[in-house]
């Protein structure tokens, strides 16, 4: 079987069959590739977490934890789902720079640890924990006087909605003391995304663990917990290349390794989501029409970026294309420039702009988006037009399986309310 027409080990002519489009599929081999691949070669200290947020479907999220992952939550919807999928407490840590009184009791009540981004909400968690008779485990997220380069997303070193100021801390002598139904227990700092330079991704994790130690001895913090984020990776477009395991375990197990020597009791956290599923989804549409306008071919979908808005380039994007290929068949045309558009009424539905695919591209064709595991319909406007959410498969020891039922319009329609106006 040519690689053309297969996910995983199932043909893709099945995939449609069965599934119909448009479609997630998902690479269970190459998901337990990705976190295998940096677990065995990772310090035996660290701690490696799932970030829901990257793809919180249940399935999933319980393929992870069944190779070893921890969960780090950022909902109440995914806070559950991690539990759903087998996650003990002590393993879930939440976060979320807008945490909602019920994120806040629901970890309390399951006494999971909870990673702080505000005075304001320490202290409300501290009411909180109060109230329910208990002591509330806390991370205290960190925002660094410092920043980084190499992230395509930054997320710490400015101003931020994310974390406390360093300085801050700093000023705050009397935090660890301050709320009576709180115990600080560590920090975590989180400076970007998308990094895939191992020499940045070093520096910044030695930078991080630096600042713990000092905000640790300044405040009286005891270390139980260091989260140096992560951030780790995917490369999507020409000119990246994917981040080197090996070359990248050689340069932080040095720095764990020193860190670890000097706190021996201390849980070293790493944070994990587009680099452990980035790699293995394809987003597989189906050619509607073909058509030419204005000398530029286009490829008419059934769908676009109400499901993949990553592909047009949110976020932390530049307008690039994600790698494309066709997948239900092998074609000796010459490859040929393309639109690929979806069904949405908007010239920004566009998700591959000018991509080579073969000129004999028609009508009931399968395109892929691939590299599209992280950031997918979760992220995108899935109810844009009411059509709804696609199907979602996972592809595991030569089986598809299906993990999420594709909306329909009694599903779509179930939460609204008709009230009769005559």
């Amino acid at each position: 079987m040519s690689e053309s027409t297969s996910v995983g080990t199932v043909p893709v002519s099945e995939l449609v069959e069965r599934f119909g489009t448009p479609l997630y599929v998902y690479d269970g081999a190459r998901i337990t590739e990705q976190f295998r691949g940096l677990r065995d070669r990772l310090h035996p200290a660290v701690e490696m977490f799932y970030s829901l947020k990257a793809n919180p479907n249940v399935s999933i999220c319980a393929l992870l934890h069944s190779l070893g992952a921890r969960a780090e939550v950022s909902s109440l919807t995914e806070l559950v789902t991690a539990q759903r999928a087998g996650v003990p407490a002590e393993q879930i840590m939440f976060l979320g720079p807008g945490k909602s009184h019920y994120e806040i009791a629901a970890c309390l009540k399951e006494e999971i640890t909870l990673i702080c981004e505000s005075f304001g909400e320490l202290a409300l968690i501290d009411e909180l924990a109060e109230g329910l008779a208990t002591t509330a485990r806390v991370v205290l997220r960190v925002n660094p006087s410092f920043a980084v380069k190499g992230s395509g997303l930054t997320m710490g070193g400015k101003p931020r909605q994310f974390g406390i100021d360093e300085a801050a801390l700093l000023a705050a002598d009397d935090l660890a003391t301050r709320h009576r139904h709180v115990r600080l227990v560590g920090f975590q700092a989180y400076m970007g995304t998308r990094f895939l330079d191992e020499d940045m991704i070093a520096a910044n994790t030695e930078r991080i663990l630096e600042l713990a130690e000092r905000l640790g001895a300044h405040l009286g913090v005891p270390l139980e917990v260091v989260d140096v984020g992560g951030g780790l990776g995917v490369a999507y477009f020409p000119g990246e290349r994917d981040l080197d395991v090996a070359a990248l375990a050689d340069r932080l197990n040095p720095i764990f390794t020193r860190f670890h020597d000097r706190y021996p009791a201390t849980r070293l956290v790493m944070e994990l989501g587009r680099y452990l599923v980035g790699h293995s989804g394809t987003y597989a549409v189906q050619v509607r029409y073909v058509k030419e306008s204005m000398g530029e071919r286009f490829a008419v979908a059934d769908g676009g970026t109400n499901h993949h808005m990553a592909a047009v380039g949110i976020g932390s994007f530049v307008k690039r294309n994600f790698p494309m290929r066709l997948l239900n068949r092998d074609s000796a045309a010459e490859g040929v420039k393309w639109n690929v558009t979806g069904p949405l009424c908007t010239p920004n539905d566009t998700i591959g702009k000018a991509v080579e695919l073969p000129a004999d591209l028609a009508p009931g064709d399968v395109v892929g988006v691939e590299r599209s595991g992280a950031y997918g319909p979760t992220a995108s406007p899935v109810h844009f037009l009411s059509h709804g959410y696609p199907a979602e498969v996972l592809v595991h020891d030569g089986e598809a399986r299906l993990i999420r039922t594709r909306d329909d319009v009694e599903s779509m329609l179930a939460a609204q309310i008709l009230h009769d106006f005559h």
